[in-house]
């Protein structure tokens, strides 16, 4: 996924979870405070803290589209002890990295029970749609392969929350998140293959856990998906100043 007429920026408020004030150097050189729309209602209170550089969007067009803002707020430097860490805070990206690894023909997805000799791979993906509804869902992503009997349904999480080393999901409650969890073991139970795909939109992590601390349910009820046949996966992402791709496994780490 590329990113167009990016720049850097000091981050300095969040009125309120849709829009944030961000203090950048215009074309002449000079600073000015502009609004950026945030693509993230998530909470990131750890992420936006006044002073920290971001990555901001310029969006030339915005007056043509009717957009309220000329920026939209991508990603952030989070400070750390061992050097400040570029994480894409785009909400809409996992969805187009998961969806463009599947195009590339590289994606390697597990089929068939876990953790014995028999696992295979997928292998010839095709025929991927976005946005498909099943039972009382909608699951970010559907595709098939050349074996008539194999049809799956993946549901994609975006993770921007770490700590020391780990990718951790969710950043606040979700109900919805159980919701689809659940749906993905019925659609399991249904005879359909199916995934979680947890993507992590940073580099450095050691592992992915669930976050029990603000949400016990959903991490139980990933617990209860992986018992129920459904696929959790963890992937790292590339992220630069321009764009973000999906790049390696980490290691799902769901018991306590």
């Amino acid at each position: 996924m590329k990113y167009e007429h990016m720049q850097k920026g000091i981050f300095l408020s969040r009125p309120n979870r849709f829009i944030a004030n961000v203090l950048i150097s215009n074309k002449n050189g000079q600073e000015e405070t502009v609004v950026c729309h945030v693509k993230n209602t998530g909470r990131c209170r750890e992420l936006l803290i006044s002073g920290v550089t971001v990555l901001v969007q310029f969006h030339p067009e915005a007056a043509l589209l009717g957009r309220k803002t000329q920026y939209s707020l991508i990603g952030v430097w989070k400070e750390r002890e061992e050097g400040p860490l570029l994480i894409n805070m785009d909400s809409q990206a996992p969805n187009q990295v998961a969806y463009e690894w599947l195009l590339s023909g590289n994606a390697s997805l597990p089929y068939g029970k876990e953790n014995i000799e028999t696992t295979k791979l997928v292998e010839g993906i095709q025929n991927i749609k976005r946005e498909v509804t099943y039972g009382q869902s909608r699951f970010d992503l559907a595709f098939q392969t050349a074996n008539p009997e194999f049809s799956a349904f993946m549901e994609v999480k975006g993770v921007t929350l770490e700590e020391n080393g780990l990718a951790m999901f969710p950043d606040a409650p979700t109900l919805r998140g159980v919701k689809h969890v659940e749906e993905l073991v019925k659609a399991h139970e249904a005879g359909y293959e199916a995934y979680i795909l947890f993507v992590i939109q940073m580099k450095e992590m050691t592992g992915f856990v669930p976050n029990r601390k603000t949400h016990p349910e959903f991490a139980k009820a990933l617990q209860e998906a992986k018992r129920g046949g459904v696929h959790i996966l963890a992937y790292d992402c590339i992220v630069t100043d321009t764009s973000m791709t999906l790049d390696k496994a980490v290691p799902v780490l769901l018991d306590e």
